[in-house]
């Protein structure tokens, strides 16, 4: 039940992280693919690094500087391929395009940024450091009640999504 509360906590707070975003920037744009407050590629990368971090990177014992640069490098690559493969998937099967690149600088095909990558490896420094440090606090306290309630919502915005786009 953990993981599955920390993909929809980190979806939720993704969507109103990119939403604010999109908000400050005078943007039409809306967070995600689905009509509902989850973006669940943000909870998907959030549990990439969670689990990363805790089964693999935790346990190399070197000093704290290289630990630091390892998850920099490590995630920065994950998040892109993340990235890739979400913006890919979501062409192929829904027929989406939430995000092309073409026109930035620094970009390599649609859905890789060069700039973005480097935000998405600092992100995920202070994900690891200060966000989920406090956010673990609350997932901690979701009972199974509330997981299942997550689950259900999660299901009907997806069929409402499909349904809708018909």
């Amino acid at each position: 039940m953990y993981y599955i509360n920390c993909f929809f906590m980190y979806s939720v707070l993704g969507f109103l992280m990119e939403s604010f975003v999109y908000k400050f920037i005078d943007s039409s744009n809306h967070s995600g693919f689905l009509y509902g407050p989850i973006t669940p590629i943000y909870g998907i990368g959030a549990i990439i690094i969670i689990l990363i971090n805790k089964n693999f990177i935790s346990k190399i014992k070197v000093n704290k500087v290289l630990i630091l640069l390892l998850q920099f490098i490590v995630f920065t690559i994950l998040l892109t391929l993340l990235e890739f493969i979400g913006g890919f998937l979501l062409k192929e099967i829904l027929n989406m395009e939430l995000w092309n690149y073409t026109n930035k600088e620094y970009n390599i095909g649609k859905y890789i940024s060069l700039d973005l990558a480097i935000i998405w490896g600092i992100f995920s420094i202070l994900f690891i450091y200060v966000i989920h440090p406090f956010i673990n606090k609350f997932i901690k306290k979701i009972p199974k009640k509330g997981t299942y309630l997550f689950i259900i919502i999660f299901i009907i915005d997806i069929v409402f999504t499909i349904w809708c786009e018909r």
